[in-house]
């Protein structure tokens, strides 16, 4: 039986041919088409940014103010007066307390956060225990021997004394008794010792007590005295040590942020313990295109508007002007933003900040030397 027409072609053929059929199509169309560096025209439309109105010169990633006049603008972000302080520990530990909250007005000084201190806190009070030690040992050095000392150092002296008589009575008989044959030599030997030995006790107590009778030594004094300074150091060492172990506010300024929690473990190397600012007064630091600053001075009219109050202005004037030009501060999430060119920054002292918080975007509107108009809300 004959096969069927489409059965007698070879499967492996007809791919063959459809790929190299295919492969055609692609060459063909990249040789019509133009290069891929060339934009469409619809890409080219969006892509294009609206000029300034005439008068203003203004950055294209923020709108231009209604108010007549030239103008400078840029994207700013909010910050306390004096720049963020953030504090940080001396030493290690677990944080045992802390004691501000956020948005708490502190004071310089003032504890903040306390670590764990029950060693430093023992290492202290021993060290007050040698102090009171010390002290007490050069009191005794300085004031001499009581009278009750003397008069028992007397009566020990004169005991001794009488001991000593005694047994060189006794040593005298008994040599007598061992010249007569009536007393051994063994006899003789243990009077004889009896008898040195009570001459030198009464010596050594009739020392005695005249040393207690003239009273302290100035070596020995001078050994207490140095006992003393030296127990005081130590003393001195353990109490600023366990100060360190309390960290304090060192400005005036709000707790703008805590990173740490109770139980947590510190490290001075790591995050610090909060963030305080001095918020008596809000700065917005602008970012302003370096073909623009020329146009920037001390003094002028400004004002700020924030995506959180609409078109509600905050007035400020131009305080500071930096004097090298550096990277931007702030970037949009415009994709069609130039992030090589350069800026100036330029701080504005706002008049009014209600309602605006710290590291908050803003876009700030500057008045420039040859504007005109009135640049307050």
């Amino acid at each position: 039986m004959k096969k069927p027409f489409y059965k007698q072609i070879p499967i492996k053929g007809v791919i063959a041919s459809l790929a190299v059929a295919g492969m055609l199509v692609t060459v063909g169309r990249s040789v019509i088409a133009q290069p891929s560096t060339v934009p469409r025209p619809r890409d080219a439309a969006r892509s294009t940014r609206e000029l300034a109105p005439p008068g203003q010169t203004l950055d294209t990633q923020v709108a231009p103010p209604p108010t007549a006049g030239r103008w400078i603008a840029g994207n700013g972000i909010i910050e306390p007066a004096a720049p963020e302080t953030r504090v940080a520990g001396a030493i290690a530990g677990r944080i045992a307390r802390i004691l501000v909250a956020e948005g708490a007005q502190v004071t310089a000084g003032q504890p903040l956060v306390e670590l764990d201190a029950a060693t430093e806190r023992a290492a202290l009070e021993a060290a007050e225990a040698e102090v009171t030690v010390a002290r007490a040992e050069l009191t005794r050095a300085m004031h001499g021997s009581r009278r009750e000392d003397i008069e028992a150092a007397t009566a020990d002296t004169a005991g001794a004394q009488r001991r000593a008589e005694l047994t060189q009575s006794l040593l005298s008989r008994t040599e007598g008794l061992f010249r007569s044959g009536n007393a051994t030599q063994d006899e003789l030997d243990r009077a004889r010792a009896q008898a040195d030995i009570d001459r030198a006790s009464a010596r050594q107590l009739d020392a005695r007590r005249r040393a207690t009778v003239a009273g302290t030594r100035r070596e020995e004094i001078t050994v207490a005295v140095a006992r003393l300074r030296s127990a005081e150091a130590r003393r001195a060492q353990s109490q600023a040590t366990l100060e360190r172990l309390t960290v304090t506010a060192p400005l005036d300024g709000e707790v703008l942020q805590v990173k740490f929690r109770v139980g947590e473990y510190y490290a001075p190397a790591g995050e610090p313990l909060m963030v305080i600012g001095d918020t008596r007064t809000y700065r917005a630091r602008i970012d302003i295109d370096e073909r623009e600053f020329a146009q920037v001075s001390v003094g002028a009219n400004a004002y700020v508007v924030a995506d959180a109050y609409g078109e509600r202005r905050f007035g400020a004037r131009v305080t500071h002007v930096a004097r090298r030009f550096g990277r931007r501060n702030l970037r949009t999430d415009d994709p069609s933003e130039r992030i090589d060119t350069k800026i100036l920054e330029v701080v504005l002292t706002l008049q009014n900040a209600n309602g605006l918080l710290v590291g908050q975007r803003v876009v700030g509107y500057l008045q420039t030397v040859s504007g005109s108009g009135n640049a307050q809300p």
